[in-house]
């Protein structure tokens, strides 16, 4: 009896570490969703790279002007779960992404899975990239390849038990990553309303600091854009839904992602300069469809 018993503890085992290894197994574009990707567009390209914000995390701390454009990493973000640091995306193929494919590239962004097979980290935001179309981020991929190679590594990221086991991650992101839509938009919404969902729900990654986050540090998906604890240090991220702004015009939020400046006369500040700077970089249409996307919300209170 006892030996069966044994021998069933250990079937047991093993079937829970068979389904372990396969819910946490890294998943990548499809070969057809490969195949497909298209050529990119470097000029376009740049516009998805101020959207996406790469420059923010992936330049050197303190970058000005060009400089911001040598994504040479480094830049240290402190969590609960960690330190984890900014790595090297410039186009040297030892130090950074230059001997990366496109499609090694599009499942770092759209699946968070590295070259090598493993899970990236959330602090990169794949739950939000997993939204991006896949003509963007051919074309982000063909922009960066333009900008200077930096031959130097970034550091290692600083994470501990148990938090340092990738394989993990492949739970994580089965409870928390979606790739469909947020909000749900009117059946007959404009074109402009559109782009703004993609924008701010895809590359433009708001939710990232804007949307409050469980114990897990997975989303709040509930309390979209309502604002919360920073994941660094103290202080409080903004609600930018219409329990945070619902006073702002559409206007307002389309010049102040332009100047920088609130209809109370205040100025940007802490790390929304740097997403500011990026969004003043873009096209006029993309900022007032960000706009339109953050009036339209849904106003379920505080």
């Amino acid at each position: 009896m006892m030996r069966k018993l044994v021998l069933l503890a250990v079937l047991l085992a093993l079937s829970g570490g068979l389904v372990f290894w396969v819910v946490t197994m890294p998943r990548t574009l499809s070969a057809s969703e490969a195949a497909a990707l298209p050529q990119g567009d470097p000029q376009a390209g740049e516009t998805v790279f101020n959207a996406a914000g790469c420059a923010s995390c992936h330049a050197r701390a303190e970058a000005k002007g060009e400089a911001k454009l040598e994504l040479a990493g480094g830049q240290r973000f402190a969590t609960g779960f960690g330190t984890f640091v900014a790595p090297n995306i410039s186009p040297d193929p030892q130090a950074g992404i230059g001997g990366w494919t496109p499609q090694q590239f599009a499942n770092a962004v759209m699946r968070g899975v590295s070259p090598d097979g493993a899970h990236y980290y959330p602090a990169f935001p794949y739950t939000s990239y997993a939204r991006m179309a896949p003509a963007d981020v051919a074309d982000l991929f063909a922009y960066m390849q333009t900008l200077p190679p930096v031959a130097e590594r970034a550091p290692a990221n600083e994470v501990s038990f148990p938090f340092s086991i990738r394989r993990t991650l492949g739970v994580w992101k089965w409870l928390f990553v979606r790739d469909g839509p947020v909000v749900a938009l009117p059946a007959g919404a404009d074109d402009g309303l559109r782009r703004g969902q993609y924008l701010v729900e895809g590359p433009g990654h708001c939710s990232e600091c804007h949307t409050p986050r469980n114990a897990l540090g997975g989303l709040d998906y509930s309390r979209w854009l309502k604002g919360g604890p920073a994941a660094e240090g103290e202080g409080k991220v903004p609600d930018i839904s219409p329990s945070g702004i619902g006073s702002w015009s559409a206007k307002d939020i389309a010049y102040y992602l332009e100047s920088g400046f609130t209809p109370d006369f205040d100025s940007v500040g802490g790390t929304m300069v740097a997403v500011q700077e990026n969004m003043a970089k873009l096209p006029a249409s993309d900022r007032e469809a960000i706009a339109a996307y953050l009036k339209a919300l849904p106003d379920s209170g505080s």
